[in-house]
């Protein structure tokens, strides 16, 4: 028992026959901690339920969880490759205690784990507590039979750990492997404990207290237990080798990768193939989980990782995109335990092809650059910072990318120089930002923001509301008051306006009071929470400190509700046809159309379209109620509901749920829940109809829908319907004969134009239809034929000459073919036994010459190009005929 697949079920099957719920790994984007990028350990998903916010309807848990650490503070990706043991993609295998058992089974579990199951030696294994920790350190004695020298205190943070600077914490116990005095290193705690001689592969967490503030630490009263083991390293372990990459899933990616490059690893190139082996678990099961590359946030750690991966297959030679034809070897290995990757193979394929096939070109021009940069360097030296931040500002190769083309000329980069360059950069994007009238416009608002605090929106349940003017801008300034025909932006304390956000667009209506009105034109969302409302002073004298009724356009805000929701359907329906990577990307909720991206990475068929659109129409129709509810992100995200990641919520955001599922694993559940802090309608119903557009691309992997909703749609239909009619009228059938009736002149015209095109060439070549000499004469002896021929498609000359040229049996043809335009076309062939007196080319650019043009080309018996002035084909043939006569 010791390939990776095994060791993982192993573990899990151990702890669910001691009374632990197996619990599935949770995504690679965290779904209850916005301060992390990416999952990190087995923990983060349980992390509410060790702070008592959540509940779970076990006490035990154990999982095998994905990991990366590849941005952010736990940062590894620069280590791959080069070190016996760091990844970007792991796998932590852990155990959980919410108040349950504590440190004794803990440890119990842990030993008969390793020993008996597992079966490491006893006298190889070593532990480490927290100095303090003489609880944990007597148990170890108990259970494991350890002496004191096999149990090493530590005084440090490393076997002490914290959720944060608050919060529950408590000691560490970590367990270490001797791996054998051939392998370089000390014990933990020693002068050499950096070395790999001992493996420290497990950590026991025992959470027994609560930091309340920096100096007041108390204990838990429910104590808990977190553990994690890293699967690589137990794998390399129980296989006998000193690497991760040496273990059998590695080596069986590493084979692949080697498969399709041609050569195997060596010495000189091992650390390339574990950089591909690792970097391409970390990207696919990235893009299984939702993440697409990108130039900001999880994509932009995303597109590193898989740069830093294809620059290593260009390094090994591979001369086409390489990380996608991998794909299949890490489902094999993988796919069974992961089935997300399965399910994303798809897109995970795609995406990388594409992201390799572009990166090529941005490598090549980048690594030419570098190359003149470095010339005159050496080994030891260093690139300056100026010149790095060049590269990646003006031609998109990325730091890490040139410290890694650096890396093996053993040449660093400046990182001073290139920060430096960098903050000069922004600092002068700053200064240009703040010297635009714009810019001077919006930094008013955070004042306004401090003085006056968040405008309270009423617009969910209403349209109409009172309130009092707080601040009137005019011109970018703030004003006490504005008078009639002046364009200005006011701030009420409350409203019903909806402040554009979140794709929506802003309200519109009018805000009126004693002697003014004020007619809305936009609402915008500043600073926050500032809601303001622009528009024209059509009345009066707006004054601040003045009371006011507003009120939104009903008729405007009624569609916009009907497109955000349909929205919503929208989104869940292109998920269950397309895929559950599809995410919105971006979206517009305007009252005439709705406009929503999505990600996916090819076109979208129009049976997939249609799909969509009725499986959305299908809950319109249903007119059931659309409920909001406001609640905790985690409560809202632990009840399936939707989050953009990216977006930031509040302590509180709101929940939308329509309609009831018809179809697959979610019928009969809500079939749409987001959060979304949206106008949305009252019933499904509402939206009347949805009709989808026009789907486009609008960037790599982003595609983009259009629809329309209720009176717009039903339009856009009798508009279909009216134009349908229309050519079935001109047709003289009734409408469901159109598409017959067209395909069918549709034959007869292309019909019709081979039987033209027949009639020009025999035209042509009768003598009919063009002007010119024509008939065959004698030219230095050979038989030569030309003719300017009309109504004659340029393509089609060579089929004349052809037929011309078979007709002479020895000779030298030439035809011209004049267009509506002017312009002329040549042909000249000369028959096989005479390209040795006469060459096509040759003859072609005479007659070229003299129509105007120059050039032509194509072989010795056939040759063909043009001129300006079809006017001259005559004297084109007569020039021909001079070159021939010498």
């Amino acid at each position: 028992m010791s390939g990776v697949n095994e060791i993982r079920s192993t573990f899990l099957d151990y702890f669910r026959r001691n009374g632990h719920e197996v619990v599935e790994s949770s995504p690679l984007v965290p779904r209850n901690d916005p301060t992390l990028m990416f999952t990190n350990a087995g923990m983060v998903q349980f992390k509410n339920v060790f702070t008592g916010l959540e509940t779970r309807p076990y006490v035990r848990a154990a999982t095998a969880q994905k990991s990366v650490r590849a941005g952010g503070k736990h940062n590894d990706l620069d280590n791959v490759g080069y070190t016996a043991r760091h990844l970007t993609f792991f796998e932590m295998l852990g155990n959980f205690s919410f108040g349950d058992y504590f440190k004794e089974r803990a440890i119990e579990l842990a030993w008969n784990l390793i020993t008996k199951e597992f079966g490491l030696a006893k006298d190889k294994l070593l532990v480490t507590v927290y100095h303090t920790d003489e609880e944990a350190a007597g148990y170890w004695k108990k259970i494991a039979g350890f002496s004191d020298d096999r149990i090493i205190r530590i005084a440090t943070s490393d076997n002490f750990w914290a959720m944060g600077d608050t919060g529950p914490c408590g000691p560490c116990s970590e367990i270490f492997i001797d791996r054998g005095e051939h392998i370089w290193g000390g014990p933990p705690g020693s002068p050499e404990e950096d070395g790999d001689r001992f493996l420290e592969f497990w950590n026991l967490v025992f959470m027994q207290y609560e930091q309340v503030t920096k100096e007041e630490r108390i204990d838990l009263p429910r104590p808990s237990i977190d553990t994690g083991m890293g699967l690589e390293r137990m794998a390399s372990i129980l296989q006998g080798v000193e690497s991760v990459f040496e273990t059998d899933l590695f080596r069986h990616l590493i084979d692949a990768a080697s498969s399709e490059i041609g050569k195997g690893p060596g010495k000189d190139n091992v650390a390339s193939y574990r950089v591909i082996a690792d970097h391409l678990r970390s990207s696919c099961f990235l893009i299984a989980d939702g993440v697409l590359p990108s130039n900001e946030g999880r994509g932009y750690v995303l597109r590193r990782i898989m740069r830093r991966a294809m620059r290593h297959a260009q390094l090994l030679g591979a001369s086409d995109p390489l990380m996608w034809k991998l794909v299949p070897a890490l489902v094999r290995e993988m796919g069974q335990a992961y089935p997300e990757l399965s399910r994303g193979q798809a897109l995970i394929t795609e995406t990388l092809k594409l992201e390799e096939t572009r990166f090529r070109k941005t490598l090549a021009r980048g690594l030419g650059l570098l190359a003149d940069a470095t010339e005159t360097l050496h080994a030891g030296d260093m690139l300056d910072g100026e010149t790095a931040f060049k590269l990646y500002d003006t031609y998109g190769f990325p730091l890490d990318l040139t410290q890694d083309a650096l890396r093996q000329r053993s040449i660093s980069v400046d990182l001073a120089g290139f920060t430096d360059a960098m903050e000069r950069q922004r600092a002068e994007a700053r200064a240009n930002w703040a010297g635009s009238g714009e810019a001077a416009t919006e930094t008013i608002w955070f004042g306004l923001r401090e003085k006056l605090g968040a405008t309270e929106f009423l617009g969910y349940d209403t349209e109409k509301a009172e309130g009092v003017i707080t601040a009137i801008v005019r011109d970018g300034a703030a004003v006490d008051a504005a008078t009639e025909g002046e364009t200005v932006s006011v701030i009420v304390n409350q409203t019903p306006f909806y402040g554009e956000s979140g794709g929506q667009m802003g309200d519109t209506g009018m805000i009126s009071g004693e002697g003014v009105a004020i007619e809305i034109t936009d609402t915008q969302k500043k600073a926050n929470g500032v809601f303001v409302h622009i528009g024209k002073i059509v009345s009066g004298k707006a004054k601040v400190g003045a009371a006011v009724e507003l009120k939104v356009d009903h008729a405007r805000r009624g569609r916009l509700r009907a497109n955000h929701s349909a929205t919503h359907l929208i989104h869940e329906a292109l998920r269950e046809v397309l895929g559950t990577h599809v995410a919105q990307k971006g979206s517009l909720v305007a009252p005439e159309r709705l406009r929503f991206d999505i990600s996916h990475n090819k076109p979208i068929s129009q049976e997939e379209l249609e799909q969509v659109e009725r499986m959305a129409n299908e809950i319109v129709v249903q007119n059931s109620p659309v409920t909001t509810r406001l609640m905790s992100v985690d409560d809202a995200i632990a009840e399936g509901a939707m989050a953009l990641f990216g977006e930031k919520y509040g302590d509180e955001v709101r929940v939308v749920s329509m309609g009831t599922a018809l179809h697959g694993q979610k019928a009969n559940r809500p079939y749409s829940v987001e959060l979304c802090g949206g106008t949305h309608v009252r019933a499904t119903g509402d939206i009347g109809l949805i009709r989808i557009v026009s789907d486009a691309a609008v960037a790599a992997g982003v595609r983009r829908i259009e629809a329309l909703t209720g009176e717009d749609a039903r339009h856009h239909l009798d508009e279909q319907d009216r134009r349908l009619k229309a050519v079935a009228s001109a047709l003289k059938v009734g409408p469901g004969e159109v598409l017959s009736r067209v395909e069918g002149l549709v034959e007869e015209r292309r019909k019709l134009e081979r039987e033209l095109t027949e009639a020009r060439k025999k035209l042509a070549l009768g003598g009919g239809g063009g002007s010119g000499a024509g008939e065959t004469e004698t030219i230095a002896g050979v038989s030569f034929t030309g003719r300017v021929v009309t109504g004659v498609q340029p393509k089609d000359l060579k089929g004349l000459a052809d037929e011309a040229k078979q007709a002479l049996g020895s000779g030298v043809v030439v035809f011209i073919g004049a267009s509506d335009d002017g312009k002329a076309s040549v042909v000249v062939a000369v028959t096989p036994d005479l390209t040795g007196r006469f060459s096509a080319v040759d003859l072609v650019r005479v007659a070229a010459d003299a129509l105007g043009g120059q050039g032509g080309g194509g072989r010795p018996d056939m040759a063909q190009a043009g001129g300006p002035d079809a006017s001259k084909g005559e004297a084109a043939i007569a020039a021909v005929k001079a070159a021939m006569a010498g």
